[in-house]
């Protein structure tokens, strides 16, 4: 799954410099020139990461990172602070505000991105293009490509992302609620269900190679992937 990234800054200029080079390292940018517009975004959608300006007209980027960290859905999003401010007590302020990471403007995109990938891995590693393999099966989240024993095996996009977060977490019970909301997204309404229905989709199409006993039933608990 590529991350998506809410970008947070009034700069036309910097806003672009900001969405061109996120989308050409394989991320998914989206652009707000606002905390009230970045709120609403948030209601709509959660983002993997979001790339906040401290001067922002009306609430500072600041404030915006405060309410953040206050708000339940989105706690735990990491936070990139852009500003102009390099005093120490600048930066101190920042993360104690409880933002994960802090670049001063002007900045290199480069390594703009490298801190990006960074605060992704720490903080989602599903959100990460590294290969994963167990037992044979092998998925790989650059080329959406997934072999069993070598064989390549067909998968819907759906079923690649549910697959992906299962081996991104195995001997873990995952609920069916929690993989609506990380496989479908949390602002997708559709019933518990349909994760039995992938499931069972995605265990018809590992069967030839044996994979499909790696996915098992938890009762009333949900799945869990055994890497075994």
């Amino acid at each position: 799954m590529t991350a998506r990234i809410l970008i947070v800054e009034d700069d036309p200029q910097i806003r672009e410099l900001l969405r061109v080079n996120l989308q050409h390292a394989g991320f998914t940018p989206v652009c707000c020139d606002s905390a009230e517009a970045a709120s609403a975004e948030l209601q709509l959608r959660l983002p993997d990461l979001i790339v906040l300006d401290w001067m922002l007209p009306g609430r500072s980027g600041i404030e915006f990172a405060r309410e953040i960290r206050s708000h339940s859905r989105a706690a735990d999003i990491p936070v990139l602070l852009l500003t102009a401010r390099a005093q120490e007590g600048d930066k101190l302020q920042g993360f104690e505000t409880g933002v994960d990471d802090y670049m001063t403007k002007p900045f290199s995109p480069r390594e703009l991105i490298a801190r990006v990938r960074a605060l992704l891995r720490r903080a989602a590693p599903e959100t990460t293009q590294d290969p994963l393999e167990f037992a044979g099966l092998r998925l790989e989240p650059e080329t959406l490509r997934v072999f069993s024993h070598g064989t390549p095996v067909d998968l819907s996009p759906t079923e690649f992302r549910l697959l992906q977060f299962l081996m991104r977490h195995p001997d873990r019970v995952l609920s069916r609620a929690l993989l609506l909301d990380r496989v479908w997204g949390d602002n997708v309404y559709i019933e518990e269900r349909t994760v039995d229905v992938h499931i069972r989709r995605l265990r018809l199409a590992l069967t030839p190679g044996g994979h499909d006993r790696l996915i098992e039933t938890v009762r009333g608990g949900g799945y869990r992937f055994l890497p075994q």
